[in-house]
C-alpha cells in the first residue's frame, strides 16, 4: 500500500505518468461530504455550495438548524498517494432530486465512500441503495457529530444490511488524518477487489 503524501499545503505537480483514481464520496444530505473533500484535497477543491432558501422548505427534508448551504452539483479534491497514484474525489449532492448527479459522478468511479450522520441513519438507506444498484463497491464512513447517538459497530451493519465484508470505520471530517484514515480503508478495500468501473 502506497503511503499517503505528506504535503499539507501544496499539491505534488503531476508528471502526466501517475495512475489516477477517481472515488465518490457520498452521502444523505448534511453528513459532512464537503467538510471531507476539502479536508483532503491537496488542491484548492472545487465547489457548489449554494445558500439554502424558504424554496428548499419540504423538499429537501432537513432540521439541522447549523446546515446553511448545500452542495447542489459536486465537490471536488484531488489527493496523492505517494509519487506514483493520484485520487480524484467527487463529492456528490445528498438531496434525492439531485441522484441523477450522483449517477453522473458514479461513472468511472472505482469505489465510494459513504459518509453517515447517525442522528439521521434512515437518510443513508436511500444513498446506499443507489450505490450497490450502480454496483459500486464502498466503504461507510461514520461521521463524528456532536449530540450523535453513540451506536456499536455491530448495531450499525444490522440497521443498514452491510454485507460482511463492507467496511465501516468512524471518522471525523474536520479532521485531516481522521478522513485519510478512512479513506485509507476504502483503498484497501478496493485493492482486495477486482472492481470494474460503475456504469
Amino acid at each position: 500500500m502506497p503511503a499517503f503524501a505528506r504535503s499539507e499545503t501544496a499539491a505534488p505537480r503531476l508528471r502526466g505518468d501517475e495512475r489516477t483514481v477517481k472515488v465518490l464520496v457520498c452521502g444523505h444530505l448534511g453528513a459532512g461530504k464537503t467538510t471531507f473533500v476539502h479536508s483532503l484535497s491537496q488542491i484548492a477543491p472545487v465547489s457548489t455550495e449554494e445558500v439554502m432558501t424558504r424554496a428548499g422548505t419540504g423538499v429537501d427534508h432537513v432540521a439541522l438548524p447549523e446546515k446553511s448551504t448545500t452542495t447542489v452539483a459536486m465537490d471536488f479534491g484531488r489527493l496523492s498517494l505517494g509519487d506514483s497514484l493520484v485520487l480524484y474525489l467527487f463529492g456528490a449532492p445528498g438531496q434525492e432530486r439531485f441522484f441523477p448527479i450522483l449517477q453522473d459522478l458514479a461513472l468511472g468511479a472505482l469505489g465510494a465512500l459513504v459518509l453517515v450522520d447517525t442522528r439521521r441513519l434512515a437518510d443513508t438507506y436511500p444513498i446506499l441503495q443507489l450505490v450497490e444498484d450502480l454496483r459500486l463497491p464502498y466503504a461507510v464512513a461514520v461521521n463524528a457529530f456532536d449530540e450523535a447517538p453513540a451506536i456499536t459497530g455491530e448495531r450499525l451493519r444490522e440497521v443498514m444490511a452491510l454485507a460482511p465484508d463492507t467496511p465501516l470505520v468512524r471518522c471525523d471530517a474536520r479532521d485531516r488524518p481522521s478522513s485519510r484514515d478512512a479513506l485509507i480503508t476504502l483503498v484497501h478495500h478496493l485493492l482486495t477487489l477486482t472492481p470494474e468501473p460503475a456504469r
